[in-house]
């Protein structure tokens, strides 16, 4: 397949499949989606990145796209995700290279940065802070502490829950809510996202070309994989006691939209701004807080997160 001039190729990492869009030549830049997205929510950054002399590499992850989807939750820890990623970029050639992550994306790239600094030349990671281990508490006991049970992450947990939820709206529902909305929460009656007869109304930077793309690939392959994260939070947080009070030692710009939810809560905001943020990653060069934007905002705003990502990388 042939995008803007994008190239697709299959590689094996890991012990699976994963389909890598790439164009350019240059340093790497390797870009970590969230969810539910593809290698395609970076089009603009492969593309515009591409013509600023980086060879930008976007990846469907385990369990999305083209990529191959191993159907136990187990196999979705961030252990594996990384193995994967530094798999690929062993693929490359290369001891290390530029990340850049967003949503889930994000905790993968912390993730990166925690565990194989080494391979990291520096991050630019958006939306999601940084989220510490906490050795006391398991993550879903703490969600359901802070918001109850019916919170969206601890819906995720029981398999076919939300895969049966999802079906009930259909996909391009799903997605045309999921990027409208200013953080991914998802309502407890799934089907208020949008009553009978109600149009959906797309946003300047989605197209209904760019929904068509995505409800082709997910609709190949469902939501399960992208799922499979969430229900791994608690056996991440088994897995990783080594790391509890590790910092994460790579530089690093976070950017982040005002409009953001996920960002627009007291702790969140007090721990970005007010000193624990730089505590846990001593090597935070830059936040910048992008006004009149929302949580999907390398889509929102793809101009300015190139040059903001071309800056940060072009001092090293």
């Amino acid at each position: 397949m042939d995008m803007d001039g994008i190239d697709h190729k299959m590689v094996v990492v890991n012990g699976i499949n994963m389909h890598v869009a790439e164009k350019g030549e240059g340093p790497v830049i390797l870009f970590l989606h969230g969810f539910p997205e593809l290698w395609y929510t970076w089009k603009k950054q492969i593309i515009g990145l591409a013509s600023c002399g980086y060879r930008t590499v976007a990846p469907d992850l385990r369990g999305y796209g083209d990529t191959d989807a191993p159907s136990s939750f187990t196999k979705y820890t961030t252990l594996h995700i990384v193995g994967d990623v530094i798999a690929l970029i062993d693929s490359l050639g290369l001891d290390q290279v530029f990340v850049v992550g967003h949503n889930w994306g994000a905790n993968i790239a912390w993730a990166l940065c925690l565990y194989r600094p080494d391979r990291v030349k520096a991050l630019v990671n958006m939306s999601i802070p940084f989220i510490p281990r906490n050795p006391s508490t398991k993550p879903t006991d703490r969600l359901r502490a802070a918001f109850g049970n019916d919170y969206y992450m601890i819906r995720f947990q029981e398999p076919g829950v939300m895969e049966a939820d999802f079906a009930t709206v259909g996909a391009e529902t799903a997605f045309k809510k999921h990027f409208t909305t200013p953080s991914p929460l998802i309502p407890t009656d799934i089907r208020s996202w949008a009553p009978p007869n109600t149009t959906i109304t797309l946003p300047s930077w989605l197209s209904q070309e760019d929904v068509d793309y995505y409800i082709s690939k997910f609709g190949e392959k469902g939501f399960t994989g992208g799922f499979n994260y969430y229900r791994a939070l608690d056996l991440n947080w088994e897995l990783t006691a080594a790391w509890s009070g590790a910092k994460v030692q790579v530089p690093v710009k976070f950017i982040v939209g005002e409009n953001d939810l996920s960002y627009n809560n007291a702790p969140t905001k007090a721990y970005v701004h007010g000193g624990g943020f730089k505590k846990d990653v001593p090597l935070l060069e830059e936040v910048t807080v992008m006004e009149g934007v929302g949580h999907f905002i390398n889509l929102e705003e793809p101009d300015e997160i190139n040059k903001h990502i071309s800056d940060f990388f072009g001092k090293f």
